[in-house]
């Protein structure tokens, strides 16, 4: 088992207004590819408390702090969060998450600059049931080259080829599985459709 990196020691980045969306996280000084940035902190909650918390949230409000660990447990950094929470979404990352033991940490994929916006992928799964305006709501407006336009996972919905498309798609969930032990909770609104998860 390979052994746990640490988190730098000093604060890698700050918080400021950003183009991508509200405020973001900017690197104060170069970051190396490799390099453990952050780790996501929050309240630990269930998932039926994410519900419970966030049921009378606006369907067509995107804005969460919420992160799944696990079929257990939801990060809520809206409660006790750090600057972490501030990172935005992108296509074409200069970061990832990673879940170990438990803990959601911020990873640089990338060599990042001084004053370039941090950023990964959120992933986030579509469900069925979802409205019609899904990709809308959860619009990417990172401007990268490769943007696909959503911050939701897989990028479009399967319409030819169904048997391909959900082939892929499970070849992702199994992916993300991996990772965080369970993927994307089922069976929750809040957390489901409301939550980051690892890549």
């Amino acid at each position: 088992m390979a052994l746990s990196k640490s988190v730098a020691q000093e604060q890698a980045f700050e918080v400021r207004g950003s183009r991508v969306h509200g405020s973001g996280g900017f690197a104060l000084r170069r970051i190396k590819k490799g390099t453990r940035i952050a780790e996501y902190l929050g309240e630990r909650i269930t998932h039926e408390e994410a519900d419970r918390r966030y049921e009378d949230t606006d369907e067509g409000d995107n804005h969460t702090f919420l992160f799944v660990v696990d079929n257990r447990t939801v990060i809520d950094a809206g409660i006790n969060g750090n600057d972490a929470r501030f990172i935005n979404h992108a296509c074409e990352p200069n970061c990832e998450s990673e879940i170990e033991d438990r803990r959601v940490f911020i990873d640089a994929i990338k060599d990042i600059e001084p004053g370039e916006e941090l950023n990964y992928d959120y992933q986030i799964g579509r469900e069925k049931g979802d409205p019609p305006n899904v990709d809308e709501i959860y619009a990417c407006r990172c401007g990268s080259a490769k943007c696909r336009g959503t911050m939701l996972w897989p990028p479009q919905r399967p319409k030819k080829k169904k048997a391909k498309a959900a082939a892929r798609s499970k070849r992702v969930t199994k992916r993300a599985s991996a990772r965080s032990g369970s993927g994307t909770k089922r069976g929750s609104k809040a957390s489901k459709r409301k939550a980051k998860r690892a890549k």
